[in-house]
């Protein structure tokens, strides 16, 4: 049992249910936990629905500089991709709700917390896993674990019996299940339940489609400053309002959508949409400005390490020191990328026009120019290289002829 528990609650229907299941089942009182990572809705309203539920201790707090900042950017850093396509949007942002939700347990003296992950998917294990990390001794309650409550008109018939209220909303509700933040915003369910049938343009709510995206091309410039961007056309902007500036250019272009099959760690293939268009366009520029200033082991040992360091957010080991130690890493690595990236919005795609870096690029114009390179490179030089280079390669042959 539970005295005390920190919920992460939305105020929508599935935690509303559990914060009342949660005081009657446990006869625990309740901490409601609501975060705004910037997914567009307002969360203030939480506060009511909260008190109405009889919740004395009710934390809402704007996330979205701390996400960006300490989670968003540290994970582009290592040009993170799951799979070759996913930008890990959802599973970037539950280590930092795992880390509020231990660190409120300590403030409020709550002995658990709870969430609202279904027993299918990946965020119960990213929840869990950082919350153990953080605190190995906290109480996880997984209602959808427990309850016999499966369906949408079970949960309803609940909030009918224990004089819950629920929102009438208004207009058509969407048919998908969806998770938005800055970084991006996911759909699942309904049709997207077929791999073969094609995701309906009424879907996306982030992104124009690339056929209705402008007819004219819009060129934009990015700084750089150790790895992470810190300017948008000239002008310095934090973390999170880089971002969201990014995202209006990437929408209003038809960048970054994607549609895939993933992998997920509980062991089922589940397809997904998914919308990030500022981070399609950071994705894209902080390859490019790497692409003067790392060295060529470096940038490769980074390729190599990526996968790895992408599983581990996939699945929710932000906190596990294997992580941290491969961090240290990519953060040493950043330390000489600086400069300026231009690059080129244009109906559904983003190009690199351009790359600077005056102080830390590698590039050299007389090295590699196939005109007079004034005595920088001696192509004699080449000869031995290959003669070295192909010594095992002769000394193969020439065993693989004995052997014929």
């Amino acid at each position: 049992m539970a005295d005390k528990v920190v919920l992460a609650y939305s105020g929508g229907l599935d935690t509303s249910v559990i914060c009342r299941w949660l005081q009657e089942t446990y006869n625990a009182e309740v901490v409601t936990f609501t975060a705004d990572l910037g997914q567009g809705e307002e969360v203030e309203p939480a506060r009511a629905k909260a008190q109405a539920m009889g919740v004395k201790e009710i934390y809402i707090e704007d996330l979205r500089e701390e996400f960006v900042r300490d989670f968003v950017f540290p994970m582009f850093r290592a040009n993170t991709l799951y799979e070759g396509e996913y930008l890990l949007g959802t599973s970037i942002a539950r280590p930092l709700i795992a880390k509020r939700l231990v660190e409120i347990a300590r403030e409020t003296g709550s002995d658990a917390i709870s969430h609202g992950a279904t027993g299918k998917g990946n965020d119960q294990v990213r929840f869990e896993l950082g919350a153990y990390a953080l605190e190995p001794d906290i109480k996880v309650i997984a209602p959808w674990r427990e309850w016999d409550l499966t369906s949408r008109e079970s949960l309803m018939k609940f909030c009918e019996e224990h004089q819950i209220p629920v929102d009438a909303k208004r207009g058509e509700k969407s048919p998908y299940s969806m998770d938005a933040n800055l970084l991006h915003i996911s759909y699942e369910g309904d049709n997207l339940e077929d791999p073969w049938q094609e995701a309906e343009e009424s879907m996306w709510r982030w992104t124009v489609s690339p056929e209705a995206a402008p007819d004219q091309p819009q060129y934009v410039e990015i700084g750089f400053e150790h790895g992470d961007p810190v300017s948008v056309d000239g002008e310095r902007l934090g973390p999170a309002a880089l971002l969201t500036k990014l995202n209006e250019l990437g929408g209003a272009h038809g960048i970054g959508r994607s549609d895939l099959v993933e992998n997920r760690f509980v062991g089922m293939k589940s397809r997904g949409c998914y919308e990030t268009p500022g981070g399609t366009i950071l994705l894209k520029a902080h390859r490019a400005i790497e692409s003067i200033t790392l060295d060529r082991e470096v940038a490769h040992l980074k390729d190599e390490l990526m996968p790895r360091y992408a599983e581990l957010i996939y699945n929710g080991y932000w906190w596990a020191p294997e992580r941290k130690v491969l961090q240290a890493l990519i953060d040493e690595s950043q330390k000489p990328v600086n400069g300026t990236v231009r690059l080129k919005l244009y109906k559904g795609s983003v190009s690199v026009s351009g790359r600077m870096s005056p102080d830390d690029s590698l590039y050299d114009a007389h090295v590699v120019t196939f005109e007079d390179d004034r005595g920088a490179y001696d192509q004699a030089d080449a000869a031995g290289f290959i003669r070295l280079n192909a010594l095992r390669l002769r000394l193969g042959a020439k065993r693989g002829r004995k052997l014929s």
